[in-house]
């Protein structure tokens, strides 16, 4: 259904996170690359953004930034980014890890167009 790409930054956040974060970063991301219809429970769009978030919790709650790379909907899009994972602390940091992760899609855009 859909492929995934990821970036240094999340690659960096997922090596270092505790195995139980892992298993289950593993077992959303399988559900993103083949279930048809992703629930908003799972990933959903961010209000007035680009982006999605997947929202995973386990002792804490953590958050992967992503971007549909060929359609503004999930459901319909064949390829997404994983941008960056982070614990989700409080509204201050959420919006500077918005921030981050825009960044880090301009950059990525960047190198992909040339």
């Amino acid at each position: 259904m859909r492929t995934i790409f990821k970036t240094e930054e999340f690659d960096e956040f997922y090596n270092n996170s505790e195995n139980n974060l892992k298993q289950k970063i593993e077992y959303v991301s399988a559900i993103i690359e083949t279930m048809p219809i992703i629930h908003s429970k799972i990933a959903k769009k961010l209000t007035n953004e680009i982006l999605y978030e997947l929202r995973i919790q386990i002792n804490n709650e953590y958050r992967i930034l992503l971007f549909t790379i060929n359609h503004e909907n999930i459901n319909q899009a064949t390829a997404v980014i994983f941008l960056l994972g982070f614990m989700k602390k409080d509204t201050k940091e959420y919006k500077k890890q918005i921030k981050k992760a825009i960044k880090i899609l301009e950059k990525w855009q960047t190198k992909q167009n040339s």
